[in-house]
């Protein structure tokens, strides 16, 4: 049996999944959350109890250490030893990894380089990739990057209409999100109705507080909604998703703002929050949407957009077997589902509204009469990290 653990570092968190492998069972998992901070929150499941600290923690090396210190003092594992590999989420590999890789200071230095296009994930990945090599410096350590699965996409897809030095210099394209979630509910989906992946035409919805549509067409992707960075596409919690690139200068000028200024207005205060005046989260619109109009019309403006992406996947993959709903919202939220469907019954969609009330669980959510079938599938992210681990670094089960 093997101990691989699936890691996603966030620039002040650690969220942790310990799987044995190959039977894919969850042996613990776990977060670090506010780390740099005196009163930082450490929270593990033992035994389905989850058991929470408040402790100080002044950098990543001393959050991987608390956690492996603590599996051994929990006994989890008798020794350090017994943990085999670790995968680590990337949020941006660019056009350099098209599968995930064992990591080494080329692949590193990789990384470094495009955090230009992802600086709020990239460098919070090396911290987590480099706390991780000291802790453990025989394991191999497998990256596993959001934007693989998109390195199908043609030219004409990815490529933007802009002057084409700017892709060559700066590679400019589009690379997409969310990748690693969209191929695990595909492949999900396939399974579920029991027919080869590449038979089926799949369009995959991760909404969350980030989110983005993919389409799948024989098990790849051959589109999706998130470009260079993860603004693009349909409104999130706080970011805007596509707008006329003209607001920026018009905006730069009547508030005499800079551009950078205004890129963080679109991804920090924008999308729910920005529409809404309220929260930047679904829940806390759907609870006031009655009352209040705007937070109504941000969860329209939002559904909309994501009915466009699926209706112009329709003609892009010349038809659609299966819609899959995943992550947060995507999961939990009858309302956001409900809408989207709705706006697509031209497509002969047919909703299942007593199924489409189900949450935490896989679940068909139209009926036999829909001409395409929509599901619910939770995601599974650290699940793929840690398949891609045992593949990539060539590990065998004793």
């Amino acid at each position: 049996m093997l101990k691989i653990m699936a890691v996603n570092a966030g620039s002040s968190s650690l969220k942790f999944k310990l799987f044995q492998m190959p039977g894919e069972e969850v042996i613990t998992e776990g977060i670090v959350e506010r780390i740099g901070a005196e009163d930082a929150y450490y929270t593990i499941v033992v035994n389905g109890d989850k058991i929470k600290k408040v402790l100080p923690v002044k950098n990543h090396s001393v959050a991987v250490r608390l956690l492996l210190d603590d599996l051994v003092e929990r006994e989890i594992v008798r020794d350090l030893s017994e943990i085999n590999g670790v995968g680590h989420r990337i949020v941006q590999g660019g056009s350099y990894f098209p599968d995930s890789v064992l990591i080494d200071e080329d692949v590193i230095a990789k990384i470094d380089e495009l955090a230009a296009i992802a600086p709020l994930h990239n460098h919070a990945h090396l911290i987590g990739i480099k706390a991780f090599i000291e802790a453990l410096p025989e394991v191999p350590n497998v990256a596993v990057f959001d934007t693989s699965f998109h390195q199908t996409m043609n030219e004409e897809t990815y490529m933007y209409a802009i002057p084409f030095e700017w892709y060559e210099k700066y590679k400019i394209r589009k690379y997409g999100a969310h990748g690693t979630s969209h191929k695990y509910v595909a492949m999900k989906a396939a399974e579920i109705v029991g027919r080869p992946i590449e038979e089926l035409k799949i369009v995959t919805c991760h909404l969350g507080n980030g989110a983005s549509i993919a389409a799948v067409k024989g098990g790849k992707c051959v589109d999706t909604s998130m470009g260079l960075t993860p603004l693009e596409g349909i409104p999130m919690g706080t970011r805007s998703g596509n707008i006329d690139p003209a607001i920026v200068g018009f905006i730069s000028e009547a508030e005499n703002l800079t551009a950078s200024e205004i890129v963080e207005i679109l991804n920090k205060k924008s999308g729910y929050l920005g529409v809404s005046g309220v929260s930047n989260d679904s829940r806390d619109l759907e609870a006031c949407m009655a009352e209040n109009k705007r937070c109504k019309l941000a969860l329209d403006i939002q559904t909309k957009r994501i009915a466009d992406y699926i209706g112009s996947y329709y003609v892009l993959l010349e038809g659609i077997d299966i819609i899959v709903f995943t992550a947060g919202i995507g999961e939990n939220s009858s309302r956001c589902r409900r809408d989207v469907l709705k706006r697509l019954k031209v497509l002969g969609v047919e909703i299942d509204e007593e199924a489409n009330t189900r949450q935490r669980e896989i679940v068909e959510i139209t009926t036999k009469n829909s001409k395409i079938r929509a599901f619910v599938i939770p995601t599974n992210e650290e699940l793929m990290i840690a398949r891609d681990t045992v593949r990539i670094a060539g590990l065998c089960a004793k």
